[in-house]
């Protein structure tokens, strides 16, 4: 659905108008025309955070769209190259950025619906409230038929042998951390999630000890252990597991004391966790992403969470619904890394 910003303030408020608009009466998404100073303003005051619906507002002058209307989309697009947050300028233009959100949303509206109002929600959460509406809907997703599909079409491949997922060294008032998973990219299983948890409680007890997160191989973190996405028959209790030892909340509170240094392939996980530390340097050739919602899912390792903190619910909405990866120049630009360093200086 394709309509001006009157048009959509009408339909939102007529009870009949806005159940039309909805992931389950066949309309994921709704692009609001914001193009014009006359019409733009009637989004101002709309509440939209039950709307079962992506909203995209597309604003080629930034200007026309004040901010106090910012809060009745999920996501911005102009052509403005040099317009701020929350506004994104797409690769190839706002129609490429329009095709990529409607693409993701036919093969996963309930995913992408599923994480709009996720966002608006958190957004006026705490870390650990919006940490557990995150991980109660990735939960309830585990259980829909977008993921069953995505799971059954992609059997998982046998377990790895035991081995190291983390390793640890202390330097002075240092506690380094490394991922130390390469030949599967530094995906997160559960042995590496817990390792993880287990270094960073560490660092949680002795007040002093600041943190350094680094990882071996060509890639930082390729994201979560795909092999392991649904192997838990409950997601209830795969719920409240998650939720018992949960990386990202003690990322969150350390948070002050801790540097990521990031290289290579940060998908997911890769950049979800480390986003919640105070300072975030990225090696030029980094590349960032949230590819969950073509899995049927939503970021689940607390990037809902992360991201909104650093680069806004809008732009997290894009990156998340689009799939698409940012180069390290670009992830500097929205502020979801604080610089940028030749990996050999890290």
């Amino acid at each position: 659905m394709c309509i001006d910003a009157q048009t959509f303030a009408d339909v939102l408020t007529d009870p009949a108008g806005a159940e039309t608009i909805s992931a389950a009466a066949g309309c994921p998404l709704v692009i609001v025309r914001a193009d014009s100073t006359g019409s733009a303003p009637a989004l101002a005051g709309l509440d939209i955070a039950a709307l079962p619906a992506v909203v995209v507002a597309v604003a080629a002058d930034p200007s026309c769209l004040p901010s106090d209307c910012f809060a009745a989309a999920d996501v911005i697009l102009t052509e403005d190259g040099e317009a701020g947050a929350p506004f994104v300028r797409p690769e190839g233009g706002v129609q490429a950025g329009l095709t990529a959100i409607e693409t993701a949303l036919t093969a996963s509206p309930v995913a992408g619906t599923s994480l709009a109002l996720l966002l608006r929600t958190s957004a006026g959460l705490g870390v650990p409230a919006g940490l557990v509406a995150e991980s109660a809907t990735y939960s309830t997703l585990q259980a829909g038929a977008e993921f069953i599909r995505w799971r059954s079409a992609r059997p998982a491949r046998a377990p790895e042998p035991e081995a190291t997922r983390v390793v640890t060294e202390r330097r002075g008032d240092e506690l380094r951390i490394v991922l130390s998973r390469p030949t599967r990219r530094n995906a997160v299983d559960r042995r590496m999630r817990d390792a993880l948890a287990e270094a960073l409680a560490v660092a949680i007890a002795d007040g002093g000890l600041n943190v350094v997160l680094s990882a071996a191989g060509p890639d930082f973190c390729a994201g979560g252990d795909l092999d392991e996405f649904g192997s838990r028959p409950d997601p209830a209790a795969a719920h409240v597991i998650r939720l018992t030892r949960s990386p990202a909340l003690l990322m969150h509170r350390l948070s002050a004391r801790t540097t990521a240094y990031l290289h290579g392939a940060c998908l997911g996980a890769g950049i979800e966790l480390p986003a919640f530390a105070g300072r975030v340097v990225a090696a030029p050739e980094t590349r960032l992403g949230l590819p969950e919602v073509s899995l049927g899912l939503v970021p689940g390792a607390g990037g809902t969470v992360s991201l909104p903190h650093r680069i806004g619910r809008w732009r997290t909405a894009f990156l998340a619904l689009t799939g698409q990866q940012l180069t390290a120049d670009q992830a500097l630009a929205w502020g979801l890394v604080d610089e940028i360093q030749p990996r050999d200086q890290h």
